[in-house]
């Protein structure tokens, strides 16, 4: 008889009781209750909370302020009665630059001191007013351009002269080189360096045309510099348009190898796994035989690490014989634990691998287990898209604020106007300023008085908690689908004829019938860890500059501990899925049961899942790897295909489209493998279960696998009585 496991010795141990056994028990329990009602009641209110939310936000919100500009009067540029005029125009551009007085505490955005117009096209040339241009009787219409003017002017029907329009700001007294950014007509950086002689003096300018030049380019240099991506952008997009169908093949690429690959390690995983092994403990004792090499080259070296000290060479420590030693002694003691855990270990790397091999047979039975990350992308992706958009139009909400601003501030009868008076841009008049006649009504802000827009911080912190709780609701749910559809397959005595029909719908459907308050809860204990870690961060970001030393330590552990907090959490829910989708139990009482099987096996727990993450580690490497590399010899010309059908010289920047394939492959490779990964671990609480549950006899047959009896010198009487019949 087989030496019993320690596990097997002492079934009833501190972590509770093993398992009994249930002679109804045939797989996931059918006839079960709803679970965990008081959660799911406040996860669908929590949920139609967050719907009023997004339709509050709706109704007030308005993006536009976000994709278009304003001009002065608070009209939208590129929409409305300025559809045809995309791009806004600032008459004194210096001003937005260089503005110091009242304004600039006042104002937001691109918001400046100055008149604001929508036009068709920014101005690309040199142009100024010159100066017999301020002669009387000079037409305006012989002057200005009508379509860099206010709306509102006529300059063939208006009693005022060139001078006036000026003063007021109807009409720019010059026009600069400008490129559109972002809907707003910024200086051109380039085209400012080339003046033209006859645009040397300008009247009407504080200083010379090339001090002011200078100034425009030092104060809004960093706002182009910032935003000036649209010639790079347009250039990436032409390289993704004359590459996506390549993209999309090295993507399939990524999605046959990962397959193939999950596939494939129900033959090769016990090769894949020693070599991988082995290869560890070659590269072990390889470094062992180095830094004894390297030890006997610097023996004659008289050099220690005392004379040398601290040094932020360190090369020099490389250099002395201490330092090679040292590490050839911490290799010893890692070679040499590697070799002890796989010596005392080995039946368990067998179980493991075995389980690995049993995953791969249970997803090639229940191909369509692989679609489902398409699902919970396309939630996820839901989930995103609904919270972007509400946060959007929660900070567009309010109504516009309009105040009364003098574009001159500079002329006395001006500067009791300090931008606090409120205005209506369609009733506004001029006329009510005799004494600043640049007096303008220019939209400010949204306003914050209202009680919406007071309330307006709690509903933003509403949405961003309601959004991570429905981000790892969706996630709970995709475990606890798969483990229902891989628990289906495991607990199948004749396997697969006794698998049911459409295990993955089934167990989808038994998550949401009866455990949606269960996902809810597990979901809502990692939702308020995830909280503590936003709080930690922005504490930390809000008293950075004011943290000592100690501070500093203290803030690291406390983010070290959360973040291990974070995963134990994980840890505990993934597999309180899984007891959940098998059993149909409560959060609570899964999450302990789970917990306690586990701790009765931990061993065997801690060796499944490092050769596991090897071998998806190993995966994910090869695909992401081999496709990347593909795609580089590919895009990069080296890899030329006959004809003209691609050309790689034809792309701007040929590493935008290696850049998409490889992130694309490591998320396809991440889906496939979480699938795989999720299998791994339901076969093996459901393993631990059988054990402790059957014994083999002809009452109690193990379900598991030949392979697994085998490692385990086990075997069902039924099978052995059916053998001696034969």
């Amino acid at each position: 008889m087989a030496k019993k496991t320690q596990e097997e010795e002492n079934p009833n141990s501190e972590y509770g009781q093993a398992a009994q056994y249930d002679h109804n028990f045939k797989g996931p329990v059918k006839n079960r209750g709803c679970t965990d009602i008081i959660c799911c009641i406040l996860f669908l209110l929590v949920i139609i909370g967050y719907i009023v939310v997004g339709v509050l936000a709706w109704i007030y919100g308005d993006p536009r302020d976000v994709l278009y500009a304003r001009n002065s009067t608070g009209w939208f540029c590129g929409v409305g009665p300025n559809k045809d005029r995309p791009n806004l125009l600032y008459f004194d551009i210096l001003k937005c630059a260089m503005s110091v007085n009242v304004m600039a505490s006042v104002l937001n955005g691109f918001q400046c001191p100055t008149t604001q117009v929508c036009v068709k096209e920014c101005p690309s040339e040199f142009w100024a007013v010159q100066i017999q241009s301020y002669v009387p009787g000079v037409e305006p219409a012989k002057v200005f351009n009508p379509n860099y003017c206010v709306p509102s002017l006529n300059l063939n029907n208006t009693e005022l002269n060139v001078t006036d329009i000026v003063r007021q700001e109807l009409c720019p007294f010059m026009l600069i080189p400008t490129t559109p950014v972002l809907g707003r007509c910024f200086p051109d950086i380039a085209a400012l360096g080339n003046i033209p002689k006859d645009f040397e003096n300008v009247p009407g300018l504080s200083a010379s045309v090339n001090d002011t030049v200078a100034l425009i380019k030092n104060g809004t240099g960093g706002i182009i510099n910032s935003f000036n991506a649209k010639d790079i952008a347009t250039r990436i997009f032409a390289d993704f348009a004359s590459s996506w169908p390549w993209i999309i093949l090295g993507l399939v690429i990524a999605m046959l190898v990962s397959l193939l690959f999950l596939l494939l390690l129900r033959f090769t995983a016990p090769v894949m796994v020693w070599v991988l092994i082995f290869g560890v403990l070659a590269a072990g004792a390889y470094g062992i035989w180095h830094c004894t090499w390297e030890y006997q080259n610097y023996k004659q070296n008289a050099a220690t690490i005392t004379t040398i000290g601290f040094t932020t060479n360190f090369q020099s420590y490389l250099e002395v014989q201490e330092t090679w030693l040292a590490f050839l002694i911490i290799l010893c003691i890692v070679e040499g634990i590697l070799l002890l855990t796989l010596i005392f270990l080995r039946t368990r790397i067998l179980i493991a691998i075995a389980l690995i091999q049993e995953s791969s047979k249970a997803i090639s039975y229940m191909m369509s287990a692989l679609l489902y990350p398409v699902v919970t992308f396309v939630l996820l992706l839901v989930c995103v898209a609904y919270w972007g958009a509400t946060a959007l139009y929660l900070a567009t909400s309010g109504s516009p604020t309009y105040k009364v601003v003098a574009l001159n501030s500079n002329v006395s009868g001006c500067r009791g106007i300090n931008g606090t008076e409120n205005c209506d841009p369609l009733n506004f008049n001029s006329s009510d300023y005799p004494d600043c006649t640049s007096a303008s009504c220019i939209f400010i802000n949204y306003n914050s008085t209202d009680p919406f827009r007071k309330n307006l911080q709690y509903l933003q912190i509403y949405n961003a908690v309601a959004f991570l709780w429905c981000v790892n609701f969706v996630i709970a749910l995709g475990q606890c689908t798969l483990a229902g559809a891989f628990a289906s397959y495991y607990w199948a005595f004749e396997k697969p004829s006794d698998i049911p029909m459409f295990p993955l719908f089934g167990g989808f459907i038994r998550s949401l019938r009866y455990h949606l308050g269960s996902l809810a809860f597990g979901a809502l204990i990692l939702t308020l860890v995830q909280i503590m870690r936003i709080i930690l961060e922005y504490i930390d970001q809000k008293t950075k500059g004011s943290q000592n030393s100690c501070a500093r330590f203290i803030m690291c552990c406390l983010k070290c501990c959360l973040w291990c907090l974070e995963k134990f959490i994980k840890f505990i829910n993934r597999n309180a899925y899984i007891m959940i989708a098998i059993y149909g139990k409560n959060f609570c009482v899964s999450a302990k049961n789970a917990f306690q099987l586990l701790m009765r096996n931990v061993i065997r727990v801690v060796v499944l899942d490092k050769v596991t993450d090897l071998l998806l580690f190993f995966g994910k490497l090869m695909v992401v790897g081999g496709v990347g590399v593909l795609s580089f010899f590919f895009f990069s010309g080296r890899i030329k295909l006959p004809g003209s059908v691609f050309r790689s010289e034809n792309l701007n920047y040929y590493w935008m489209p290696i850049i998409t394939v490889v992130l694309g492959s490591y998320l396809i490779a991440h889906g496939f493998f979480s699938v795989y990964n999720m299998c791994v671990d339901t076969l093996f609480l459901c393993f631990l279960e059988d054990l402790e549950r059957n014994d083999g006899s002809a009452e109690r047959p193990y379900f598991m696998s030949k392979g697994l009896m085998k490692i385990l010198n086990k075997s069902n009487k039924i099978q052995k009585k059916q053998k001696a019949k034969d």
